[in-house]
């Protein structure tokens, strides 16, 4: 007999992991999602856009939010991860 685990051993999540990531992200993405629009507007203003380059400008620095948020995760997850062997 192996003293390694069987690959289809039950996985248990750990919810206090989780939901301190989750927690973390909520935060984390307020803010990024924030500075976003908020960086758009102003650098719309800067550059003289009018209303359509400033929601293609924030559209853009959202998607650039969205990569952010998913790495955080991803690097949340190896640090913490979010389930253990039963």
């Amino acid at each position: 007999m192996s003293s390694q685990p069987s690959p289809t051993s039950a996985r248990q999540i750990v919810w206090p992991t989780v939901i301190t990531v989750i927690s973390a992200a909520i935060l984390i993405g307020a803010e990024v999602f924030g500075a976003a629009f908020a960086g758009g507007w102003a650098l719309a203003i800067l550059f003289g856009l009018e209303d359509t380059g400033a929601h293609i400008l924030q559209a853009v620095l959202f998607a650039v939010g969205v990569l952010v948020m998913v790495a955080f995760i991803r690097a949340a997850q190896r640090v913490e991860p979010f389930t253990r062997r039963a």
